[in-house]
């Protein structure tokens, strides 16, 4: 059987009347809650880290003091204390989401904030995983993460699981987070009967078209890689310092797009000839008809990172995705109601996804 196609709509307000202002309004001037999360760091098997923010009913009350002083640049306020972690330990049967950022995102994130808001209110275990460098804190390693990094997805799944054996675990990556996510699944599918379900929100499925999109078209190429290039060419240029000669900060320096600098720095840091391949090996879409776990697929048809011919369909897929691919909602966006807005759109229909395996129809 293909994948389920739902083209229900998102409702975008009028005031957003097209993908670049429901984009960017959605990642920059829309309200949400700003929670604070409980951090703690995990030491990867190559000697680096990944620091998971927490979010929990039962961490609510807890150690009210003000932020920790190493932390404030971050939506953490405080470190999970090993008493706590005993505690999450021995949770029973509790649902529990780890989402996975995008692109030189973070749990400090507008998307990151909606969704934990949203889920904790309900009860919920919700877990942000930073990839390398993305915490507030450089990695310590000259390599970084990159949009198929399997091996940091399975660290990171294998690790909450760990930490909360019996929680009811699901999953949600955006974009970057989302490809890495969805190739993750379908490589490992014999092995992912434990996880619920999972989602991928706005993820590029077509690594090659969205690279070459987001670096040919003049806006995309001035307001969208500018954007990202502005975090991430400072990091690495910082890492250049550290371990000086194995990055090539000419190259780094003169990238324009973000095709320049995979070329120049992700490419090659992580084991892949160029950009094209790096795009090629690292994409989604062909491991999308492997996954098994229940998986709901969103992407906006509007969306300005992925040209609507490019994105997937049911053919594409196995009959365990639901692909919803509503008309509007931009880039991870999915913006509703009147002035000021607001971003519950997306939350509300993960939820609704994720409740639909709790409690199938029958």
């Amino acid at each position: 059987m293909p994948a389920a196609l739902d083209l229900s709509p998102c409702h975008a307000p009028n005031w957003l009347p097209e993908r670049h202002s429901q984009t960017l309004f959605g990642a920059l001037i829309a309200p949400t809650n700003r929670l604070s999360f409980a951090r703690a760091r995990y030491d990867t098997p190559d000697g680096d880290f990944i620091d998971l923010d927490w979010a929990a009913p039962s961490l609510a009350t807890q150690h009210k003091h003000a932020q920790e002083s190493a932390l404030r640049h971050t939506a953490a306020s405080r470190w999970l204390t090993q008493t706590e972690q005993q505690q999450l330990r021995e949770t029973t049967q509790t649902p529990a989401l780890l989402l996975l950022h995008g692109l030189e995102g973070s749990s400090s994130s507008r998307y990151a904030q909606s969704i934990a808001t949203y889920f904790k209110a309900r009860g919920w275990i919700v877990v942000v995983a930073h990839f390398r460098g993305c915490s507030g804190f450089a990695n310590r390693l000259a390599r970084a993460y990159h949009s198929g990094d399997s091996a940091d997805v399975g660290f990171m799944l294998q690790t909450v699981r760990q930490q909360v054996p019996q929680a009811r675990w699901h999953a949600a990556g955006v974009s970057l987070g989302g490809n890495a996510l969805l190739k993750y699944l379908g490589e490992q599918a014999a092995y992912m009967s434990w996880l619920v379900g999972a989602a991928a929100i706005s993820a590029p499925l077509d690594l090659v078209a969205a690279g070459n999109h987001l670096s040919d078209n003049s806006f995309n190429r001035d307001v969208y890689s500018r954007h990202f290039l502005r975090s991430l060419k400072p990091k690495v240029l910082e890492k250049a310092r550290r371990y000086p000669g194995v990055i090539d900060t000419f190259k780094v320096n003169q990238a324009r797009d973000l095709r320049d600098f995979d070329h120049a720095y992700t490419a090659p840091m992580h084991g892949f000839k160029d950009a094209i391949d790096y795009w090629t090996q690292s994409a989604s879409k062909p491991w999308l008809k492997k996954i098994v776990s229940p998986t709901l697929v969103l992407n906006a048809r509007n969306d300005p990172f992925l040209p609507e011919h490019t994105l997937v369909g049911p053919n594409d897929c196995s009959d365990a995705i639901t692909l919803h691919q509503p008309a509007l909602g931009g880039h991870v966006g999915f913006v509703n109601g009147p002035w000021p807005g607001h971003l519950n759109w997306l939350p509300e229909r993960l939820n609704t996804f994720f409740q639909s395996l709790a409690y199938p129809k029958t």
